[in-house]
């Protein structure tokens, strides 16, 4: 039997390592166990080996063996290059050397007079403070133990007999005691240059005899394996999670030269570590894509929940707090979470799950006789016609006789907004009748809440992600409607600005990685981009929408498919899968693991908010196809990488995501990482490796316009989006507006003297109080040829000649869509070659009115048939007749 890299797959290879090791040592397959030392035996609390240099040289300024303006980064640098130094000064005798013989090339009148001895015993001591027993590891060594299988110990080391005995000297590691070591330092060779001849002669066995687990590639398993070793390569950092290590330091809001947020006392708490070591045992998965959500899970929300749950868990322990409630959907892995973090540090903590809803609390908190409030209720539903508003509030079209003939509406504007505020507080009757609704939404609530046994203290505890506090503010208001005496406070992941208001009305509200939206880039990457963090840590279930009158829970609908399910559940099995990993060694440490709870915040705050702003081609395949539900009574469903921004990827620069609203786009990122040039783009500006100015056009800059016109006639001002140009030499915008109806839009595309190819303008619209929107779409010659150009010239096929900043074409919305629109999102993919401003350039001749009269035609044909043509005859016989006179 050969163990090699060949066994188990490259995603899940310590898993089955540690299998078949486990089997080889079970069936006496193995007359003598190699382990190497670091990495393997030993690991460390930080990213790479020399982030401990800059560590060591902290703690000696702090002592005062250190002048001070000798920086963390100065010195790691300096002991660097002592080590190179070093070893080239033996190159005759193997490079091989010692610790004494590395400080040897440092220079020691730095040190206020410290001896060498003495700078070489705090380097150790460093080592012994952050190095880690792998518990892999240390199972595998009682096993050997057990059927008494010799162990060695092969390592490429600096340290000193003495020294590394030191660092081995722990309780987990007792079977090493009659271990034999081969070390290079010792023999001069490493072991990748002549060390395992020389173990092997020193064992006096056959290479086949002999099984080595080792993390290096070359030197733990090319090189033994080709002496006939039987090697068992113990992976530490694979290719993938490499590339998210990279990710992270690229995105850090402030990082040190060694690429990590390292704390003096505890480095990265382990946490490169163990989630190497997660990853390395993650199960076979049953496709690609789950296999991508489980080490989503245990890389990134692993790590990052399993600190908040711990925070959670020790600022309830240390107040005295016996229970926090956990609001549904994410309450049910919140709550496990926080209870696994309470067990293994043995705080006296319980999570319970809560059924909240921000749509259940918006009613309850409800004041039926303030307008205002109203209004404010009616104007944050999304895409809900009149009906169904109604519907939400439990009160039938015939309690509501004034918006009888609106039933069908969508509240999509503010004109709709205000009539339907007016008419739910127009006479006291209604007051009273929304009142009694509103009392008996409350009653329900509370019913719940009581059988949950939430209202049994005098602080009702919440856990949440956050953003906003919008479920504990609407609930703290609902409890003092009715007296109950119970104050509400939460712990959050983070809160955005929006939380003040929790503060101005006196409730505690405590976030983690940020609070109040401070810090900045932390909470705005997780505000702008939480439908993936949110749908990752939800449970399998509709979003809750009432209460029957016995307490119950009511759900909605639920959107997403089979595999979108199987992708969540294998990104929380990753997630448990790293908080396990975690308290194995907070439980085996017998107290002296590091929390989470304080200082690693900034490092975790970093892995959340890289993932967010730069996630992964493998990650946007995944999550770009999860379905996302509104959760506020609408039955709107939209995919996180929404569908009609697809065709838009090659016509977007890194700055047009920036613009992009929440309705657009809910992760921006993503779609940057469904195109390799926009996403290495995006990355390149992200870290200020090119200026922002390369995708802006040359000149002066310029903006696309919008203006529609209303029944009246009257024009009005709409959005601007700043014109760029992107790697693919193409533009893009998009723009969104609301009004009580409008006839047509005018878009003045490039905002500037210019030839434009327009390759297509599509317009999602809302009309005629229809509940489902419209796609209106021009991409051909016969759409161009029937539009209006004001101060523009249509040049034939797609191409258009703007000659001056205000120069537009129309879209004739109401035409197309046979009336009066109250919503639309346009966006425009084009391409443009600016102009003179001064208007000197050469003029392109128009398109023939042959074209023009004929296209138009058959633009008016497909829109409204026979009609339409003769409607257009009459509107040229009309102009004609205008101009005459």
């Amino acid at each position: 039997m050969r163990l090699s890299t060949s066994f188990g797959s490259r995603r899940a290879e310590n898993r089955r390592q540690l299998e078949h090791l486990h089997r080889v040592l079970n069936d006496g397959a193995c007359p003598v166990l190699s382990l190497d030392v670091f990495d393997t035996v030993l690991w460390r609390r930080v990213p790479h080996p020399a982030d401990l240099f800059g560590i060591l040289g902290a703690r000696l300024r702090r002592d005062g063996r250190c002048p001070p303006w000798l920086t963390d980064t100065a010195f790691r640098r300096m002991r660097v290059a002592a080590e190179d130094e070093a070893r080239g000064r033996s190159e005759s005798l193997g490079s091989e050397v010692s610790l004494f013989d590395i400080w040897d090339a440092m220079p020691l009148s730095l040190f206020e007079g410290t001896p060498r001895d003495e700078l070489v015993r705090a380097e150790v001591e460093i080592e012994r403070a952050f190095t880690v027993a792998d518990l892999d590891m240390a199972d595998v060594l009682r096993l050997a133990d057990k059927y008494e299988v010799p162990i060695v110990l092969v390592s490429d080391t600096y340290f000193t007999e003495e020294q590394l005995t030191y660092l081995l000297d722990r309780p987990e590691l007792d079977t090493l005691r009659n271990a034999r070591v081969f070390r290079s330092q010792h023999h001069g060779a490493a072991k990748g240059s002549g060390l395992w001849k020389i173990v092997l002669n020193g064992l006096g066995c056959r290479p086949e005899q002999v099984v080595h687990v080792g993390d290096d590639a070359h030197a733990d398993q090319v090189v033994p394996a080709s002496l006939g070793v039987r090697t068992v390569p113990y992976q530490r950092i694979d290719e993938d999670f490499a590339g998210v290590l990279e990710r992270e330091q690229e995105s850090a809001e402030t990082f040190g030269p060694f690429g990590a947020h390292l704390d003096p006392e505890h480095g990265d708490f382990g946490l490169t570590s163990l989630r190497a070591r997660t990853l390395g045992m993650a199960p076979a998965p049953t496709t690609s894509a789950v296999g991508t959500a489980w080490r989503y899970g245990a890389s990134v929300l692993g790590p990052v929940l399993t600190g908040f749950a711990e925070w959670v868990a020790f600022h309830a322990h240390r107040s005295g707090t016996p229970v926090v409630w956990c609001p549904m959907r994410e309450g049910e892995l919140l709550s496990h979470l926080v209870n696994q973090a309470a067990r293994s540090r043995e705080w006296k903590v319980e999570a319970r799950t809560l059924w909240l809803s921000r749509q259940v609390t918006s009613i309850a908190s409800l004041d039926c006789f303030d307008r205002d409030s109203v209004r404010e209720f009616v104007r944050r539903s999304y895409r809900l016609t009149v009906s169904r508003l109604l519907a939400t509030l439990h009160l039938r079209p015939g309690d509501v006789p004034g918006l009888a003939g609106e039933l069908d509406t969508v509240l999509d504007h503010d004109d709709i907004v205000d009539r339907m505020s007016a008419a739910l507080t127009e006479t006291p009757h209604l007051c009273n009748r929304l009142a009694v609704a509103v009392t008996a939404a409350r009653e329900r609530l509370l019913r719940a809440l009581r059988d949950s046994g939430a209202l049994d203290s005098p602080e009702l505890v919440l856990v949440d992600l956050g953003w906003g506090g919008t479920i504990q503010l609407q609930l703290a208001h609902t409890l003092r409607i009715v007296q109950s005496g119970t104050r509400v406070s939460g712990f959050y992941l983070a809160t955005d600005e929006r939380s003040t208001r929790l503060h101005h009305a006196g409730l505690p509200a405590a976030g983690y990685l940020g609070q109040a939206g401070q810090p900045h880039e932390t909470v705005e990457a997780v505000r702008r981009s939480p439908e993936a963090l949110e749908q990752c840590t939800n449970a399998l279930c509709g979003s809750l929408v009432d209460f029957t009158d016995e307490g119950s829970p009511v759900l909605g609908p639920r959107a997403g498919s089979d595999s979108q399910d199987a992708e969540i559940r294998s990104t929380q099995d990753g997630i448990r899968a790293f908080q396990r990993q975690w308290n194995r060694y907070v439980e085996h440490s017998g107290g002296t693991w590091p929390e989470l709870t304080h200082s690693a915040r900034h490092r975790l705050a970093t892995i959340l908010t890289a993932a967010l702003k730069v996630p992964t081609t493998d990650e946007a395949a995944v999550f770009g196809n999860w379905a996302h539900d509104d959760n506020f009574g609408s039955s709107v469903v939209t995919r996180i990488l929404p569908e009609d921004l697809r065709p838009a990827v090659p016509y977007l620069s890194p700055n047009d995501l920036d613009d992009l609203g929440m309705r657009d786009a809910f992760w921006p990122a993503l779609i940057a990482a469904s195109d390799t040039r926009l996403s290495a783009a995006a990355r390149a500006l992200a870290n200020g490796l090119v200026d922002p100015g390369m995708f802006e056009p040359a000149g002066e800059p310029s903006e696309t316009r919008l203006r529609f016109r209303t029944p009246d006639e009257r024009w009005h001002d709409g959005p601007r989006r700043r014109v760029r140009i992107n790697h693919n030499g193409l533009s893009f915008a998009r723009m969104n507006f609301e009004t009580d109806g409008a006839t047509d839009v005018s878009l003045a595309i490039p905002g500037r003297p210019a030839i434009v190819r327009v390759d297509w303008i599509e317009a999602t619209v809302i009309a005629g109080g229809d509940a489902e929107p419209r796609v209106l779409r021009w991409d051909k010659p016969d759409d161009f040829a029937g539009l209006t150009f004001a101060e523009c010239t249509w040049l034939g096929a797609n191409m258009v000649e703007f000659a001056s900043p205000h120069a537009a074409l129309w879209l004739p919305l109401a035409d197309r869509t046979g009336a009066p629109v109250t919503s639309a999102r346009i966006t425009i993919a084009f391409a443009m070659l600016p102009q003179a401003v001064s208007g000197f350039t050469p003029r392109v001749p128009p398109a023939s009115r042959v074209a023009r009269l004929s296209g138009r035609a058959r633009a008016e044909y497909r829109a409204r048939g026979v009609a339409g043509i003769a409607a257009g005859a009459a509107r040229m016989v009309i102009r004609r007749l205008a101009a005459r006179r």
